[in-house]
């Protein structure tokens, strides 16, 4: 008998491909097989279940990590919690695999933090394409598959040579790795929190290491060469520092605190504050759906090139403080509210 949670989400998603989509504007963001992960730090109230560690980049103050990832169409789609100490890459492939949802993501995008060979490594063999944004292109070097002796001229900008040998002694064993994540078996973080923390290399580590050297070498490659992909790696990394300000400015509850001291506890206040998030998303981009249709049945040339630099994560003309008309509920889902074109703003 299966799980009645993974009833209720398979349902969900039958559900949303069977209904009409609310908004056409969604596409214009991007093909929607693009995303990216960051991390954003909340304080909290005390150090319940060694969750509330602290880390020297925030401050003195414990708090956790709400590590999120956002679609280039920007929808939330998975979001954990993490301690604020832990590194942000190893939970970059747990959100591309367990998220639940409808989505193919093809490419993935991080900021600097998440630049692991182990993930490069595990994001290739998973058939994801992991496209980290490097920051300190200078100081970065790449790895030979054979001897440099024909072109000197490359030898200070090469490392060394990857050990093709350790990938083909443990090419199996990676292989088996790979599955038992891709299957759910396993979590991808857990494998790789176990696998760094042996005292000894471990094989596997050993033979995804070079695996990844191989890959960031090919997509520092195509960094220098591929001006496209420099421009859609920050365009994504972008529109979740754009979701973690809207974010921010809805964790209003405490103070911005967490007051949350079980895991169970946090893991709620953190899917709780993604609903809202993505309820705020989805109504911004349905009345820029309904404005961008009003202007143009007026005549006005409103191009999706132009309406693709507009985001849905604006909240100045919501109210996130004050009173709460519940009363709106009962209104039929077809009635919208007029579009402001001339006086004040209008908070809803």
């Amino acid at each position: 008998m299966a799980h009645p949670r993974r009833n209720l989400c398979r349902r969900a998603r039958r559900d949303r491909r069977s209904s009409p989509c609310p908004s056409a504007q969604p596409a214009v963001g991007g093909p929607g097989d693009t995303s990216s992960s960051d991390g954003q730090f909340f304080r909290a109230g005390g150090r319940g279940e060694a969750r509330a560690d602290h880390n020297a980049r925030y401050g003195s103050e414990p708090g956790v990590l709400f590590y999120t990832h956002i679609s280039d169409r920007f929808a939330p789609f998975h979001s954990k919690v993490i301690a604020a100490n832990a590194g942000e890459a190893l939970h970059v492939i747990d959100g591309l695999l367990d998220h639940e949802s409808s989505i193919a993501i093809r490419e993935h995008a991080t900021d600097a933090a998440g630049a692991v060979d182990h993930v490069s490594g595990l994001c290739h063999l998973l058939g994801f394409r992991f496209a980290p944004r490097i920051r300190d292109l200078g100081e970065r070097r790449l790895y030979a598959l054979s001897d440099l002796a024909p072109w000197p001229t490359l030898r200070p900008l090469i490392a060394g040579s990857v050990n093709l040998r350790a990938i083909e002694e443990d090419w199996d064993e990676t292989l088996r790795l790979a599955a038992s994540i891709r299957a759910g078996t396993v979590r991808a973080s857990v494998m790789l929190r176990k696998l760094a923390g042996y005292p000894r290399q471990n094989p596997v580590a050993r033979a995804l290491r070079e695996i990844g050297r191989v890959e960031r070498t090919l997509f520092m490659l195509d960094w220098l060469d591929d001006a496209d992909l420099r421009r859609r790696t920050n365009v994504n990394l972008n529109k979740g520092e754009a979701r973690n300000a809207l974010a921010r400015a809805v964790f209003f509850n405490r103070l911005g605190e967490l007051c949350d001291r079980t895991f169970e506890n946090q893991r709620h206040r953190a899917s709780g504050l993604n609903l809202i998030v993505s309820a705020i998303i989805l109504w911004n981009t349905v009345y820029l759906d309904r404005a961008a249709r009003h202007l143009r049945e007026r005549g006005i040339d409103v191009p999706d090139t132009l309406i693709a630099h507009v985001a849905p994560l604006g909240w100045e003309h919501i109210s996130l403080t004050g009173d709460y008309l519940w009363s709106e509920l009962d209104k039929p889902r077809e009635r919208f509210r007029p579009l402001r074109t001339t006086g004040s703003p209008i908070r809803t």
